[in-house]
């Protein structure tokens, strides 16, 4: 798909269709009231003879509109104009997209952005334009012999804006095809199947990476984790066939002596709870366990993209979770990285088993700051859903800054607490620390409790994205966040929002 910005009058844009949005009050907006005028109130009385009411998500296409340059006009509904705000923005984006990929039409002006979105500018209506573009668009038919028959016709879209706001626009147009593309990275990671994503997979995909952008990788196998004593991270590994990797990235855009930000995603390829096995109802799903992996690989690759100018690590602890002779039991007790012992009282908790040794391996990069992102635990699903990723974090400028990005970008999370009154639940008689507590309560909080027992050295958030990373149902697959709030964390560091 190629993008543009388009200034100047909308009635005499020669592209196959323009579109204009409608409030649900059938009242058009500005750019569709100049098409009005240019048509001779061709727009208005279509409105008065109730073909089309404005609400959300609602579109009609219209063929030989006169006084109009375009071939065909499509009128998207906005809803109602005191509550037109940036989700409705996105889902007329979407309902825009939805209803002339297959027209026939191979390029389109879309005026929607042009509409004022409280405390919004124009390039983040751009930006947000090409995301909601390429999430329409995604297919995830990468495996089929066929391919999907709904392949779109669009070539082309180009965004109207005012003349003065063309150079953001543009420089927004750029942000948001890279941020939509490592989204599409991390989708076609996580729909792939768990015999195709393997570790080993991950492990080659972020050498391709690095090959395209010039960045460092490094892939620790199980031998150097074991001279590690990354015996937290290979517990998980002992029951599965696929050997494990501990993947090492590093985009140096920034100063030399500049401290990193340093990513970590979870990397558990498919996960069968181990010992502790999970129901079989939907456990297909559980090949979205790397997807906190795949939004760190999804997030190198729109940050170098955009070449910002600082510098970023990126770690990713990746195995399996499988029963088997030589799997974990419950009760086993293991020692992690850092040196701290844990009794592994559920395998089925494996995440912060294999993320505690990857954030214990971050110290020695003197970070600014860790963000950890992982599918970590079900309690946040049940608290938060599929809209707002779980938050924790030991330092609240960090967590502000973080929620901040996920309000800019569309991409939201919600802080829960992270006190000492739960690291209270996290007792053993027999090790350091359990890798559960013993009771169902604040699964979500307890889960990040533990693993700040292994950041003390430095400032760090914690992403859970067990309800956020992918879709079930009829829509199954995968969303590509956490990648949206994660760049746009980034971009703000680096001066660029």
């Amino acid at each position: 798909m190629e993008f543009s910005i388009k200034s100047g009058s909308p009635e005499k844009a020669r592209y196959d269709c323009i579109a204009v949005g409608v409030f649900d009050s059938r009242k058009l907006s500005e750019p569709a009231q100049k098409l009005d005028k240019a048509a001779g109130g061709h727009l208005s009385g279509i409105l008065r003879r109730g073909d089309m009411e404005g609400k959300t998500g609602t579109a009609l296409l219209m063929h030989g509109t006169p006084g109009i340059a375009a071939e065909r006009v499509l009128l998207v509904g906005l809803g109602q104009e005191a509550e037109f705000g940036e989700k409705t923005y996105r889902d007329a984006i979407a309902a825009a997209v939805k209803a002339l990929k297959n027209t026939g039409s191979k390029d389109i002006l879309i005026t929607l952005s042009e509409l004022p979105v409280a405390r919004r500018n124009t390039a983040w209506m751009v930006r947000q334009g090409v995301m909601a573009t390429h999430d329409v668009l995604y297919r995830a038919d990468q495996l089929k012999s066929k391919k999907d028959d709904d392949k779109p016709s669009l070539e082309a879209i180009a965004f109207s804006v005012p003349g003065k706001d063309a150079r953001s626009a543009n420089a927004a147009l750029t942000q948001g095809e890279a941020i939509a593309q490592g989204m599409n990275l991390t989708r076609h990671l996580g729909d792939l199947p768990a015999n195709i994503c393997t570790p080993t997979h991950l492990a080659k995909q972020a050498q391709k990476l690095a090959k395209e952008f010039k960045l460092k990788c490094e892939v620790l196998d199980r031998a150097r984790m074991e001279k590690l004593g990354m015996g937290s991270l290979l517990s998980v590994a002992q029951g599965a066939h696929q050997p494990p990797r501990f993947i090492v990235l590093q985009y140096r855009g920034g100063k030399a002596k500049a401290k990193p930000v340093v990513l970590v995603g979870k990397g558990v390829t498919f996960d069968t709870g181990g010992i502790s096995l999970k129901p079989g109802a939907e456990m297909d799903e559980m090949k979205y366990d790397m997807s906190g992996a795949a939004s760190v690989l999804g997030a190198f690759q729109a940050l170098a993209a955009m070449k910002l100018p600082l510098n970023v690590i990126g770690l990713i602890p990746a195995t399996e979770n499988m029963p088997g002779g030589s799997a974990t039991r419950p009760g086993d007790i293991v020692t992690s990285m850092s040196g701290q012992t844990i009794e592994i009282l559920n395998t089925d908790a494996e995440g912060r088993l294999i993320l505690c040794d990857a954030l214990t391996y971050a110290e020695r990069f003197e970070p600014d700051c860790v963000v950890d992102v992982a599918t970590l635990t079900g309690a946040c699903v049940i608290a938060l859903g599929a809209v707002a990723t779980g938050l924790m974090a030991n330092d609240d400028d960090l967590a502000a800054a973080l929620l901040e990005a996920g309000q800019i970008s569309g991409d939201r999370a919600w802080q829960l607490p992270l006190w000492d009154d739960y690291q209270e639940m996290l007792k053993s008689n027999f090790a350091d620390i359990p890798n559960i507590s013993g009771s169902r309560a604040a699964g979500t909080i307890t889960g990040a409790c533990f693993l700040a027992r292994f950041t003390k050295k430095y400032r760090w958030a914690h992403l859970d994205i067990a309800g956020t990373a992918w879709r079930s149902g009829a829509s199954k697959g995968s969303t590509g966040r956490p990648v949206p709030l994660l760049t746009h964390f980034l971009m703000k560091r680096a001066g660029k929002l």
